[in-house]
């Protein structure tokens, strides 16, 4: 049995361990101490008991943050496999009172901030040595060793002694040392594990100091401070969980004074603490966050799995695999588990660990492939678990109304992603809208619009869902907005209005407002809108903010919301820009004159959206624009590019005649038309994604014209034309590109359809060919729901 120097028991471990856990559990059980001090941050001593609630589930975090700027926040994550779990929940099961005795998180949160402000300084340039830090100042007190290595340098104890040890990978040393040696050598007592880390420690610590790690020398002197407390109130029945790092200096004799001396002076600030839901993913160093674990999925099968782990393990695998529909048998497990025993034994481990049970998957079950494999590691070894917060537990006033909504529309926080579709015509999904849209105004991100499938309508939602813990920062800093997630959305959405700069960002924030139902914001935004689009002369801004406006107009439409004041908003915003456009088109360069297209192209979409309102003064506002239209086609100082998109459009909405559009081409590419006017003129007509090349296909008159002014551009301007002709045919479909090469290869308009069709170029003859009309009939059948009975009758209408 191991004997410890009077005092504190000890109990050194690994932060996310399971071999920890375990150990800390057996030496709990041993000692039966009177109280258990865990290192953490005092002010969660108040949430302890609600470990006991039977709806905590672990992983969870306590979350610290500032009170008046709840950004600034700190996590302290445990798992199930955490040593500090498991000795909170054994002190909760044996009725004996657990603390925390780390530095105070109001220290913690003020001294990063100092620590980020002398940095900021420190950036500013060579200068007069500022005063010491803490660290520096209680080195010498704390007793390091003379032989610390920089500052700057800061150590992974676990590397180290890996690497003495011989191993180039500390996981797997901890799993040889630690996870697979729970049998009798160890087992038989239970304060062995503790010993020997304490020893491994204490030569670190001799060898390293502080091993760059200067704050650990005030948290320490704190923790001791702490430690004398309870002995005093409970005598030597005291145990410490705490990391292993830190065993050596909490064992260390040092006075009262010098402890106190350490602490004196740090920087403090408010803070409020809670639990928070955490998950596997955000244990791993994958997600960015250095909890010091690589695999928690697989730490957390070792720590509840209650004998054979690796056979259990590989079912897992299997199971998981046949649900992704790959063939897995029993077999394919036998297997795995023998090579993987096999593969243990000749590396010299005492059992398989995770290298060997993945080589094992991937040449067994994956047949080689590391595609399967990649699940495996991302749904098995890390793992998306997401732990659970009872409702008891504090929270900010707005996270209660979040989780009542939450509860109410049944959309319930999960750590994968998942897609969501909502048809707004139902309560509930207009509800669950009306959330998610809320929360992304207030920039808690827990869902993304996406492109919906199947539907451009307004009345379908597409939403990528994904609930990360650090989103429960997010809504402690929306908090400031208001009590409930209605009165914190529309708080923000002003402040958002009042602050914007452009007009388009205010235009959008509409648009937002009326996506999220926020009524008692919108009278804010009309009038910050109002005064943007009276004061801002800028054609472009403009026409950048008038789309946006008259999608919310439809939103309007779908949620039942009074639009009457977005409406006249949006026509005098699009007459302002009906009069300043030919003006604004007129004299540009060419970069310019597609930023202008593109803005012709929105402000020609909008106008279709916004109807006939009624409000124009001289006519209808679609009548309007299309007199805009005719000028900007007609004026020969406007680009060719925003000529031709003009009178691409008008032959769209049919104000121009199929002859006439003809015409202006012909006249555009006339000789005395400069080569690259011309081109541009082209690239406006039928690029840009306007369907232009099914227009070229149709009408051979039109694909003829372009056609004879391309074989005739001189030698020296082709080279200037041919980067605007390749960037508006290289975004033509392959299968336009192929018929319009056929079409050029005949000459186009040089022959009749029958000609065409005897040429064997596809989609031309001279009559309809009923066996391929017909072969359609089966699936318009299908998608319009006709009985079979009508199908002749049918056949013969579509004939």
């Amino acid at each position: 049995m191991t004997i410890f120097t009077p005092g504190p028991l000890l109990l050194g471990v690994r932060h996310h361990g399971p071999g920890s856990a375990r150990a800390v559990r057996a030496a709990l059980e041993a000692a039966t101490p009177e109280v258990v001090l865990i290192e953490g941050p005092p002010e969660a001593d108040a949430l302890i008991p609600l470990a006991a609630e039977k709806d905590m589930r672990p992983p969870v975090a306590l979350l610290a943050h500032v009170v008046d700027e709840p950004g600034r926040s700190a996590f302290w994550p445990l798992a199930e496999f955490s040593p500090e779990w498991v000795a909170i929940r054994w002190a909760l099961e044996h009725g004996v009172p657990a603390r925390f005795i780390d530095l105070p998180a109001t220290h913690t949160l003020a001294w990063g901030n100092e620590e980020k402000k002398e940095t900021a300084e420190e950036e500013k340039g060579p200068g007069k040595k500022g005063p010491e830090k803490k660290g520096d100042r209680g080195e010498k007190e704390a007793g390091a060793s003379d032989r610390s290595v920089d500052a700057d340098v800061r150590i992974d104890p676990l590397a180290v002694l890996a690497e003495t040890a011989g191993y180039d990978d500390p996981e797997r040393w901890w799993e040889d040392v630690v996870e697979h040696r729970g049998g009798a050598g160890i087992g038989a007592d239970p304060f062995a594990p503790f010993a020997a880390l304490e020893e491994a420690m204490g030569a670190l610590r001799e060898a390293y100091g502080v091993g760059g790690h200067d704050r650990d020398l005030v948290r320490e002197a704190y923790m001791r401070l702490q430690m004398r407390a309870a002995q005093r109130e409970f005598g030597d029945e005291v145990a410490v969980v705490c990391g292993a790092w830190h065993v050596p200096a909490l064992r260390q004799k040092t006075t009262v004074a010098a402890d106190r001396a350490l602490i004196k002076g740090l920087p403090k600030v408010k803070a409020d603490m809670t639990w928070v839901p955490w998950t596997h993913r955000r244990l791993s160093r994958v997600s960015g966050y250095g909890a010091g674990i690589d695999s928690p999925g697989w730490y957390g099968h070792l720590f509840a799995a209650p004998d054979r782990p690796v056979e259990r393990w590989m079912t897992k695998v299997a199971r998981l695999l046949r649900d992704e529909d790959r063939m897995v048998s029993s077999a394919h497990v036998i297997e795995a588990v023998r090579l993987a025993d096999t593969l243990a034994a000749m590396r010299g481990r005492p059992l398989p660990g995770l290298a060997e049970t993945t080589d094992a998957v991937r040449a067994v079950m994956c047949e080689g492939s590391d595609v399967p494999l990649g699940l495996v590691h991302d749904r098995l070894v890390v793992g998306d678990v997401l732990g659970e917060v009872p409702r008891s537990a504090p929270a900010v006033p707005l996270q209660r109304d979040l989780a009542r909504a939450q509860k109410r529309l049944r959309l319930k926080p999960e750590p994968m992603e998942r897609e969501l579709e909502l048809d707004l015509r139902g309560e509930t999904d207009a509800g669950r809208s009306r959330l998610l849209h809320r929360l992304r105004l207030l920039g808690i991100a827990w869902g993304e619009p996406t492109a919906s499938r199947g539907s451009t309508g307004t009345f379908r939602e597409t939403w990528r869902l994904r609930w990360e813990p650090e989103l429960s920062v997010r809504v402690a800093e929306a908090g400031v907005w208001g009590t409930t997630v209605l009165s914190a959305a529309t708080g923000k959405a002003e402040a958002d209005a009042v602050a914007a700069h452009a007009l388009a960002d205010v235009t959008a924030l509409a648009e937002r407002c009326l996506l999220a139902e926020l009524p008692d914001a919108l009278p804010v935004v009309m009038r910050v809108l109002a005064d943007r689009a009276a004061l801002d002369a800028d054609v472009g801004h403009l026409a950048q903010a008038l789309p946006a406006l008259v999608r919310s107009l439809r939103y309007g439409d779908v949620r039942g919301t009074d639009t009457h004041a977005l409406t006249d908003v949006a026509v005098g915003l699009a007459e302002r820009i009906f009069v300043g456009l030919p003006p604004a088109c007129a004299a540009i360069d060419a970069e310019a004159a597609e930023h202008m297209r593109r803005h012709v192209d929105a402000v020609h979409g909008a106008v279709g959206l916004l109807g006939e309102p009624g409000a124009a003064p001289s006519g209808g506002i679609r009548e309007r624009w299309h007199s805009v239209l005719r000028v900007l086609a007609g004026r020969d100082t406007v680009p060719g590019v925003i000529r031709g998109r003009a009178v691409r459009l008008l032959l769209d909405d049919g104000e121009l005649g199929e002859d006439e559009a003809a015409r202006l081409m012909g006249l555009v590419l006339s000789p005395g038309t400069e080569p690259g006017d011309a081109a541009a003129w082209i690239e406006g007509f039928v690029g840009g994604g306007s369907g232009g090349g099914m227009l070229l296909v149709h009408d051979e008159r039109l694909l003829g014209l372009v056609d004879a002014w391309l074989t005739g551009v001189p030698a020296e301007g082709f080279t200037d034309v041919l980067p605007l002709l390749r960037r508006t045919f290289s975004a033509y479909e392959a299968g336009v590109r192929r018929t319009l090469g056929e079409l050029v290869r005949r000459g186009p308009g040089a022959r009749g359809s029958a000609e065409a069709a005897a040429s064997g170029i596809p989609g031309f003859a001279p009559d309809l060919d009923p066996g391929r009309a017909d072969a359609v009939l089966p699936v318009l059948s299908l998608l319009l729901g006709l009985d079979e009975a009508y199908d002749d009758d049918f056949a013969g209408v579509a004939r």
